[in-house]
């Protein structure tokens, strides 16, 4: 299940009706730029209780084409490890 930005903004105006919608928005707007901005600068994101991320480079490397079996170069590139904490895990899996 994915999450849209436009449903997560909806449900925290539902959950605090004191709250104006288009704060919320730039709640949500400028917490997603600091995550991003994190993230590139090779800097480590963590909610506690819930979940971590974590910039990784992989090593550039030999692939193979499946359907022709031709090896390919990969070049190096930076991807995201993504982690739930324990708590956040047994929660997700009550349900």
């Amino acid at each position: 299940m994915s999450v849209v930005k436009s449903d997560l903004i909806k449900q925290l105006a539902d959950a605090y009706p004191g709250f104006i919608r288009s704060d919320l928005t730039r709640l949500v707007d400028i917490l997603l730029f600091e995550i991003g901005g994190s993230l590139k600068r090779n800097e480590s994101v963590e909610f506690r209780g819930a979940f971590s991320l974590r910039p990784r480079l992989q090593k550039a490397r030999f692939s193979r084409n499946p359907r022709t079996n031709e090896k390919v170069s990969t070049p190096e590139k930076r991807t995201i490890l993504y982690r739930s904490s324990q708590e956040w895990t047994k929660k997700l899996n009550e349900k």
